[in-house]
């Protein structure tokens, strides 16, 4: 597993009994997570303690309840040199994957190693975790996301982050559409990272099924690699969808065409309560050289 282990502004204390006990910096959050199907509460103490819980409602979705009447609407934590405004949002989510950490890590410093200027594609590019990260590092971003409320959430991390004077593009669009403009405009990408949904409609109403549209995304964004691309990342929170899915498609597209290396995994936190991982995702990655 990936372990996103050096955050300083954010910690998972415990999980337990389908939740997980975080703190965002100084605000203690209580949110539902599938995977903590173990009982035990190694920090009983907090779980009573919290700024606020996200409550699932049984007949779908869920809401907030606050127990800090302080507790801000949003503020803001620190991951290195990246700033990000957290929100707590209707869907238990706060705007942000703390454990896509170990992935900003990985690709900054196959940015900063290069010796050249790279392009990056970020896809389903949220709220631009990856995007300030690779602007960050030194890189060109185009940042594509169906939803306006997400890219203008990420123009406020990008400028939190004292990088808005970096180039980046921001851009709403269905990603397929927009992919496949690109490709019959000659435009080329040295990186691509994609965070596909499992499920999701684009401003259109463009329907997206991961299952279905996955491996032909990528091998449109083949087509737009540059001649010298330097890695591909895709991201995946689909239950079912194993890390060994995501290595066999990275080995049957850009190995098979390019050469090079992919490996996937597990990405997670590690908990300060037991220390032990939480899983949270999967991660596929494809590097140019071996």
């Amino acid at each position: 597993m990936w372990l996103a282990d050096q955050w300083t502004d954010y910690a998972l204390i415990d999980s337990a009994s389908g939740e997980k006990l975080e703190y965002w910096g100084d605000y203690l959050l209580r949110r539902p997570d599938p995977q903590a199907v173990w009982s035990l509460k190694s920090e009983k103490n907090l779980w009573n303690k919290t700024d606020a819980s996200y409550h699932r409602s049984s007949s779908g979705g869920g809401s907030w309840e606050y127990f800090n009447k302080k507790l801000p609407e949003h503020w803001q934590i620190h991951y290195k040199s990246l700033t990000f405004n957290i929100k707590p949002m209707g869907f238990k989510h706060t705007g942000l994957f703390p454990e896509q950490a170990v992935n900003w890590d990985w690709f900054s410093e196959l940015i900063k190693s290069s010796g050249r200027k790279i392009k990056v594609l970020n896809l389903f590019a949220y709220t631009g975790g990856a995007s300030a990260a690779a602007l960050s590092a030194g890189a060109d971003v185009v940042h594509v996301d169906a939803s306006k409320g997400m890219v203008s959430w990420a123009k406020e991390n990008v400028a939190s982050s004292g990088l808005a004077d970096k180039y980046i593009r921001y851009i709403v669009d269905d990603v397929k559409k927009f992919v496949k403009r690109e490709m019959r405009r000659g435009n080329k990408y040295d990186a691509v990272i994609m965070d596909p949904p499992s499920y999701g409609r684009g401003p259109g109403g463009e329907v997206w099924k991961i299952e279905n549209e996955l491996y032909p995304l990528i091998c449109d964004c083949m087509d737009i690699l540059s001649e010298n691309p330097l890695f591909f990342l895709i991201n995946s929170y689909t239950t079912g969808l194993s890390a060994c899915i995501l290595d066999n498609v990275l080995k049957l597209t850009l190995v098979k065409r390019f050469g090079g290396s992919c490996a996937a995994d597990e990405i997670g936190l590690p908990m300060k309560a037991s220390g032990l991982p939480l899983p949270c995702g999967i991660s596929g990655r494809w590097l140019c050289k071996p």
